[in-house]
């Protein structure tokens, strides 16, 4: 069975920081791009931080720049999302996914709140 399993969210004070972890089970994650989305109450989901198969290529979203950091562990066929001065708009349930050719995976989302 393959799927996508996001672990690491919570409740988190603005300025807090938080990891993010996406596990892989069933597929190698490291043939796949690797994506971070989020979707708050209201919104549509949005993309925030994305992972070439290679490692090679990293992109965020301008409300990522310079506080987000996406990783990846071969030997533990997961990926991160380091996320630091987290602000209450950060405030989301958030996704990781994986495609390759016309592969998509989703998982099921991990909450993230961030308020005093």
């Amino acid at each position: 069975q393959l799927h996508l399993v996001e672990s690491g969210g919570g409740l988190v004070q603005p300025t807090g920081s938080l990891r993010l972890s996406c596990e892989a089970s069933g597929f190698t994650l490291g043939r796949y791009a690797i994506g971070w989305f989020r979707q708050a109450p209201g919104k549509e989901r949005e993309g925030v931080a994305c992972m070439s198969s290679s490692g090679t290529s990293i992109n965020y979203a301008d409300s990522a720049k310079g506080r987000f950091t996406i990783s990846r562990d071969g030997s533990k066929n997961t990926v991160y999302l380091q996320m630091n001065s987290l602000k209450p708009e950060d405030t989301a349930v958030y996704y990781c996914n994986a495609v390759s050719g016309g592969d998509v995976y989703w998982g099921q989302g991990t909450q993230v709140t961030v308020s005093s």
